[in-house]
């Protein structure tokens, strides 16, 4: 057990009954009513600002040791994008936790009926490695502003973003309804086996069983951000040129550790070329001839994630890219043409720098191809035609679905961010977080006088038509 300055203990390597312990401490805070207030909520908000303001460099350089994630980038997907999430639920967090008045029918009358929005509880927040920081404190937002305790595990694959967040959370936010629990397989485990009001996972499909079977047992509901292969519609009419840019820039960032990265690309066969040399271009544009040596280029996870990725390159012809370094974790960005459906490349979610381009005769063919497979968590399509565009959108599921753009849905904080089918369930940012940590109280309130008989037995002929006059 670790203790940070400042702060009540965190976990690290925890045992179950230290996390039983943690679990039953958070709950006896929430009992009491110290969450529910909303200058507790704007407070523990404003401390997560704080957090990221004060040890931004040091933030920084977790992420570029875990992930090589040059400083500007980091800033903009991590640190930034959750200072905007912060910032909107200051601004609206009054609005959100007002309640909500709906009509009252006649039966129920004289009275009032609302909606009472009221925190769920303890919940837990098992986070990815990609994202550290935006998807550890991002959901922690909605859960805070929903007036809730919280333990959050962050992931044993980003160790020093781990630390940091372990050190630093508990010298920021109430210490006696916010934990961290560092770890492994080992400690989310003995996590699982607790009893938590809400779940919010974010990672594989495979982990989210497990998740979704343990949760069950207590009949905690759950938020499942998954992922899976992600399609880029390219339709004859688009702008080639601008579509290339957006593309790379989407697929590449991050080293391609990118839930809702561009996975693979569904390109009208008259401008695959065109569009094939087009997003190379852009991959030197942005990376230069030599992406090892570039500062704004990241790296891969781990040499293991390199050798997985590299194993993609024998599925196709290497249109550019394909050099690697396990030893540097790297991989140059890559695209691949002449990929068989079937090929591991074309079936496996690939997160990381590595794009199959396929021919289509047509957007019917892509429609048709995307919705012959799982439901994505996100769908981009390029198209000058607006038909086109609604004609993909209103025909395919996906959790998110962009005309023109990649990625940049996650930065609306008006916007849902979640899957469908494979790729999650629930979702979360913005009003969505809040609600996801929130339970919708019903509220009825009738007056005492007048108190009429005519819904109370015995039955008569009038009362009878008057009831069914009324209902």
């Amino acid at each position: 057990m670790t203790s940070p300055p400042g702060g009540e203990p965190g976990l690290s390597g925890a045992s179950p009954g230290d996390v039983s312990a943690l679990v039953a401490r958070l709950g006896a805070t929430f009992r009491t009513g110290r969450t529910r207030p909303l200058a507790w909520r704007a407070e523990q908000l404003r401390g997560i600002l704080r957090l990221l303001t004060a040890h931004e460099d040091e933030l920084l350089a977790a992420l570029a040791a875990d992930l090589g994630k040059p400083p500007l980038e980091a800033y903009t997907t991590d640190v930034g994008f959750v200072k905007a999430e912060v910032d909107h639920a200051l601004a609206h967090l009054g609005r959100w936790t007002r309640p909500e008045r709906v009509p009252t029918p006649l039966l129920a009358q004289p009275g009032r009926a609302w909606v009472q929005r009221e925190p769920l509880g303890v919940v837990l927040i098992i986070a990815p490695w990609n994202y550290p920081v935006q998807l550890t404190l991002g959901p922690l937002v909605g859960a805070l502003a929903a007036g809730n305790c919280a333990v959050v595990k962050p992931s044993e694959l980003a160790p020093a973003t781990s630390a940091v967040l372990a050190r630093r959370l508990p010298e920021h936010v109430d210490p006696a309804a916010v934990a961290v629990v560092e770890g492994g397989v080992p400690e989310a485990s003995a996590l699982l086996t607790e009893r938590f009001d809400h779940i919010l996972y974010t990672g594989n499909g495979r982990v989210a069983r497990i998740v979704m079977a343990a949760a069950a047992a207590h009949l905690t509901p759950v938020t499942l951000e998954l992922g899976g292969k992600s399609p880029v519609i390219v339709d004859r009419s688009a702008p080639v040129a601008t579509a290339a840019r957006r593309i790379a820039w989407g697929r590449y960032l991050n080293a391609g550790q990118t839930c809702i990265a561009p996975d693979y690309v569904l390109c009208h066969a008259d401008r695959i070329d065109e569009l094939t040399d087009a997003v190379g271009a852009a991959a030197r544009a942005f990376y230069g001839s030599d992406p090892q040596t570039n500062p704004d280029y990241g790296r891969i996870l781990n040499e293991h994630h390199v050798r997985r990725l590299v194993g993609y390159l024998s599925d196709g012809v290497i249109a550019f890219g394909g050099t690697h370094d396990a030893t540097d974790r790297f991989l140059a960005p890559t695209a691949l043409r002449d990929v068989p459906d079937d090929a591991p490349s074309m079936t496996e979610e690939i997160f990381g720098p590595v794009l199959p381009i396929r021919a289509v005769a047509d957007v019917d063919e892509a429609v048709a191809f995307v919705n012959g497979r799982e439901k994505p968590l996100a769908l981009y399509v390029f198209t000058g035609n607006q038909g086109v565009a609604r004609h993909v959108v209103d025909s395919t599921s996906s959790g998110s679905a962009v005309v023109n753009a990649t990625l940049l849905q996650a930065s609306v904080p008006g916007l849902p961010f979640g899957g469908v089918g494979a790729s999650g369930t629930g979702a979360y940012h913005g009003h969505r977080g809040f609600s996801t940590f929130s339970h919708d109280k019903a509220v009825l309130r009738r007056a005492v006088r007048p108190d009429p008989d005519v819904a109370y037995p015995p039955s008569t002929r009038w009362k009878t038509r008057l009831v069914r006059r009324f209902l």
